[in-house]
């Protein structure tokens, strides 16, 4: 449900404003990708009344749009870092990153700090490691006299020091995966993305790829970052936990209406108990400004009936 309000916000932010909503499949980490799990939410979406106006079942003038079908792409961009020499071989383990890291509890969202290990490694010690058998992850070189700074439209004006925060960040795992922080950076710019909506857990990844950006000479987006939807403790959701899906509140016979209607109120959008369709709410907020906050999560009492 977290990441069906998401999608709801990130949808009425374009239609608010007559944009153009793209839908696009980030499915990049293969081995933990489940059958049949985009179709559900293909489904899903439809049934709440959102559509999109590029997509993986909705022909454009940037496809494809699923990220597994763009790994040619990605490679184009990876070897414009290494000519530019933003880019440098890896070789360390997350768990050699943790030991080496002078305060892992200062790092990013997704990891502990990256002290440099690797940054001056020479050409005879790359050919050293990978004679071992050890693949290189590659990092991109963080200046660390730089401070970015962006204004999110939720979030108001943010700073960080990405080498503080996280240090030199992986743009390819060694297992030849690209990371997210690179693939978004690169379909959001091939694809004339202007405003990028998603949940506050990623306001943390925001300077990384402004970096990016910069580095490929891609216009910067603004962007959103919305709250998460939390829990009768005040914790994210999770997504193992499946009461929190939309199958059950479809089996119990709730509305798209009585959905969208809640997943609004949980931020402040309509009232406590009102029914409203997605397109009513585009109405109401014909400027893209919307009123967000954290509260509880609001469909609890329904899933216990």
């Amino acid at each position: 449900m977290g990441n069906l309000r998401t999608a709801l916000l990130a949808w009425l932010f374009a239609r608010s404003t007559h944009g153009q909503f793209v839908l696009r499949i980030e499915d990049l980490d293969r081995p933990r990708v489940r059958s049949g799990v985009t179709q559900t939410m293909l489904t899903d979406l439809h049934w709440l009344g959102l559509d999109w106006d590029e997509g993986p079942d909705r022909d454009g003038p940037y496809a494809p749009y699923t990220q597994s079908e763009r790994l040619d792409i990605y490679r184009h961009y990876i070897h414009q870092l290494r000519d530019a020499n933003l880019i440098y071989p890896c070789y360390c383990s997350r768990a050699e990153v943790a030991h080496a890291a002078s305060a892992p509890q200062q790092g990013a969202d997704d990891g502990p700090r990256y002290p440099g290990t690797c940054r001056q490694l020479t050409p005879k010690q790359c050919r050293q490691h990978e004679a071992s058998g050890r693949r290189p992850a590659l990092r991109f070189r963080v200046d660390a006299s730089r401070a970015v700074t962006f204004t999110d439209l939720v979030q108001g004006t943010m700073t960080q020091y990405v080498q503080q925060v996280a240090g030199d960040f992986i743009v390819c795992r060694a297992d030849g995966i690209m990371a997210y922080q690179f693939a978004v950076v690169v379909d959001d710019a091939l694809m004339h993305i202007n405003q990028v909506v998603r949940g506050d857990d990623m306001l943390t990844s925001t300077a990384r790829q402004i970096l990016l950006y910069e580095a490929l000479a891609f216009p910067i987006p603004t962007f959103a970052h919305v709250p998460l939807l939390i829990d009768q403790q005040g914790k994210r959701l999770s997504k193992r936990t499946a009461s929190t899906g939309l199958a059950p509140l479809r089996a119990l016979g709730m509305t798209p209406e009585q959905v969208v209607g809640d997943l609004a109120a949980s931020c402040g959008l309509v009232e406590n108990g009102e029914h409203v369709g997605a397109r009513v709410l585009t109405q109401r907020y014909q400027t893209g400004v919307f009123p967000l906050q954290n509260t509880r999560y609001p469909l609890h009492s329904q899933q216990e009936k």
